[in-house]
């Protein structure tokens, strides 16, 4: 078990590297998805939540999830509404529909671990048709320590390990394999962590066989061809992560440089602070400080993770707000947005996502669904490609952020 658990760690081309640490997405992702689920439970609620999962905003959130590295691959598939088969029963049959919004209130309302595991069992007894651990995905975003994530791979993964037979699709069968998770966890705490991801994305290795315990079968010509392509394009993932994660730092510090250069405060997100571009702590070219505004704590949370805010001179006003988009889900910088814009109406500011130019007709769709649309939430979006180029003309010529409506798109 150490030795593999060693593998897992080390091997910079695994999950653990890849997604669980040293990735600022992912911590953003619990705040986004959260969010998700209070605007699922709102539109249960106010009974504007539709008969089918797309449009939904189920849709967003399990997109949020989606979008987090290989781990959650294939978690939206036992939502999508399967018309032949009536599963999951919770858009056409609307009590299955009202349960399952007060399943994730209660959920999101309580800590309090006897009371989560009682949640589901409640859930469980309810028997809604198709509506199985595939929820747990949305529960480990919003209790990290007390429900592991849960799919295919994961599971087999979890029986190759420990010689178990644990059937995909029970909670019962997830409660068990949830807890003997817990249990070798905390066997092994010195090598994991609290948050029960580092744990499920050892097991989904294991599962997608990309470390072998010794206990497999031999494996064939064809099946090790197969593993050492997946290790390729892994490997070519984490080479195009580097990249990404680059190209976000330049429009980072383009708008920074800009806002400066436009007599703004400027501000980058509270985790990129330490970042650095072209020699240039954000830091160092930015205020100290987040100017206190008058919002919840919980919100200014939020605002606070927005990629780079431009504040007029010496206040607390809001000019522009920025998001920075890459693989990462557009709809999670979306919600930081609309947080703000929402929160403080009197601000009126300018609202921009910076897309990568392959990712425009993504942008696009998010920004044409009926819920953002009929939220009269503006947004206008940059492309990277027009932002690097007229960086320094903006910076030379430019004398008000209106100067940014000559670059920016509106759909």
């Amino acid at each position: 078990m150490e030795h593999l658990i060693s593998q897992y760690k080390q091997d910079q081309n695994l999950v653990y590297n890849t997604w669980f640490v040293n990735n600022d997405e992912r911590l953003k992702a619990f705040r986004s998805i959260r969010r998700g689920v209070i605007q699922v439970i709102d539109d249960i609620k106010n009974c504007c939540f539709p008969n089918d999962f797309k449009g939904s905003s189920l849709e967003f959130v399990i997109s949020c999830i989606t979008e987090q590295k290989q781990v959650f691959q294939g978690a939206s598939h036992p939502f999508y509404w399967k018309p032949k088969l009536r599963i999951p029963d919770i858009y056409e049959n609307q009590d299955n529909k009202r349960y399952f919004g007060q399943f994730l209130k209660n959920c999101l309302n309580t800590s309090d671990e006897e009371a989560l595991l009682s949640e589901i069992i409640k859930l469980d007894s309810k028997k809604i048709k198709g509506l199985g651990p595939a929820v747990a995905n949305i529960l480990y975003f919003l209790h990290p320590t007390v429900f592991p994530p849960c799919n295919t791979a994961i599971v087999r993964g979890f029986n190759t390990l420990f010689g178990e037979k644990i059937k995909l699709g029970s909670w019962k069968e997830y409660l068990k394999m949830r807890a003997v998770i817990i249990q070798q966890n905390e066997k092994h705490k010195q090598h994991f962590s609290n948050d029960l991801g580092a744990f499920g994305g050892f097991l989904f290795e294991i599962g997608i066989k990309n470390i072998l315990t010794g206990q497999e079968e031999s494996l064939t010509e064809k099946e090790q061809e197969k593993i050492e392509k997946k290790l390729q394009k892994r490997q070519q993932k984490v080479v195009d992560e580097a990249q990404e994660n680059q190209l976000h730092s330049q429009m980072q510090y383009h708008l920074l440089t800009i806002g400066n250069a436009l007599s703004y405060d400027v501000i980058a997100a509270s985790n990129d602070r330490s970042r650095s571009y072209n020699g240039d702590k954000f830091s160092f070219i930015s205020i100290q400080d987040f100017p206190e505004i008058d919002v919840s704590k919980e919100t200014a949370k939020t605002i606070e993770l927005i990629d780079i805010v431009w504040f007029k001179k010496g206040t607390n006003k809001i000019v522009c707000a920025f998001e920075v988009e890459k693989s990462t889900s557009i709809y999670s910088g979306i919600l930081r947005l609309s947080d703000l814009s929402f929160s403080l109406p009197s601000h009126q500011s300018k609202l921009y996502i910076i897309i990568p130019d392959k990712r425009e007709k993504d942008v696009k769709i998010q920004l044409n669904r009926p819920s953002i649309r009929n939220s009269n939430l503006e947004i206008s979006y940059i492309l990277t490609s027009v932002l690097d180029k007229e960086c320094e003309a903006l910076c030379m010529y430019g004398d008000s952020h209106h100067i940014l409506e000559k670059i920016a798109k509106k759909v």
